[in-house]
């Protein structure tokens, strides 16, 4: 039988809420050990640096958002959805929100959960895919932020859910409702008229991390590559051509690839219309709505891609939201980490930062 109550923390990456607080936040974010890699008095100077070099040209980037991220009240939006739903099964169930660089952060939510008194934890990140850059930080922050609130509660991490039936669903639909309102029939893909290139974009990494063992690049590959399968397996989808790439490079490091602007390049050469999904981010913030919305149309555009569509990220699309409320009552009796698939482990073994 499931614990009587439970309290479910959502992990996100937090943003911004005003222009002065970009600079703090660049910093919180850069002084993490597992985004940049150096010893902390090297990390912290670095950290100082890079944040007050780039806080200018992040303040414009938040300036189309109206100075702020709206991430926090897009995973507000999302924690109200789950909780709907859980509501379902118990009324013992609540959701709390633990970012990771910005307000509320783990430090608040673990006071807040230690007042509910919960018997069991479940920590769910609106991260589908694993990254120690990631739900690993989250996931250490949130042990010392427990242990700093004296909370010793049984706690299980879903720990991935790239494949989780709902989410693929989910975007299948999406992507074959647009496919089919461009009006492309069987005769599509000719070489005179390419089908139209559905983008899945993911936010990239550095190849040493990684190179290093980090499952990221993997379990994104697995998401793309569930979405196709859907796809073609329904008779209902016109013809479409995809590619799987990475955005948001920073630094002078070598990243995963093929990049995102590369992509659209190659498809402005074919002429190919595009369908841009982000297919690692499950809620609107900068990222997608100003790099992919503003700064890579203009590209596309000048790339002469005639018909360049975004596709909104899941958000609270209710498909998705019954996947995660389903991860959480699969979670809700086992103190062992959760992924999308049951039974053995998801990631090969070669991937030694996978939780599992």
């Amino acid at each position: 039988m499931a614990p009587k109550k439970i309290a479910v923390v959502l992990f996100n990456l937090g943003g911004p809420d005003t222009p002065a607080a970009v600079r703090p936040f660049l910093f919180n974010l850069f002084n993490d050990p597992d985004i940049l890699e150096k010893p902390w008095p090297v990390r912290l100077f670095l950290a100082a640096l890079i944040s007050s070099l780039r806080a200018p040209k992040a303040r414009k980037i938040y300036a189309h958002l109206g100075g702020g991220s709206p991430l926090l009240a897009n995973t507000k939006s999302q924690a109200d959805a789950l909780s709907r739903l859980l509501s379902e099964e118990s009324s013992e169930y609540r959701v709390f929100i633990a970012m990771r660089y910005w307000n509320p952060r783990s430090d608040e939510a673990a006071q807040q959960v230690r007042d509910f008194d919960p018997d069991r934890i479940i920590l769910l990140p609106l991260y589908p895919q694993f990254s120690k850059t990631t739900t690993g930080s989250s996931s250490r922050d949130w042990a010392r932020a427990a242990r700093k609130a004296g909370l010793d509660t049984p706690t299980t991490t879903i720990c991935c859910y790239p494949t989780a039936p709902g989410m693929v669903t989910a975007q299948a639909a999406r992507i074959t409702e647009v496919l089919c309102d461009l009006g492309r029939g069987p005769e599509s893909g000719d070489g005179r008229n390419p089908p139209p290139r559905v983008l899945f974009s993911a936010h990239g990494l550095p190849k040493h991390i990684v190179a290093g063992g980090d499952p990221y690049q993997w379990q994104v590959e697995q998401t793309a590559a569930a979405i196709v399968a859907e796809l073609k397996n329904a008779a209902e989808t016109p013809p479409f051509d995809s590619a799987l790439c990475y955005q948001s490079r920073v630094g002078p490091l070598e990243w995963i690839g093929p990049s995102t602007m590369e992509e659209i390049a190659r498809a402005g050469e074919d002429k190919a219309p595009v369908i841009l999904l982000p297919i690692a981010f499950v809620s609107e913030h900068s990222e997608t709505l100003v790099e992919l919305d503003i700064e890579y149309r203009q590209f596309a555009e000048q790339q002469g891609v005639e018909t360049y569509i975004r596709l909104p990220a899941l958000a609270t699309a209710e498909l998705f939201m019954v996947a995660l409320k389903e991860l959480v009552i699969s979670a809700a009796t086992t103190d062992d980490p959760v992924c999308s698939r049951e039974g053995p482990r998801l990631c090969p073994q070669g991937l030694i930062h996978c939780p599992r």
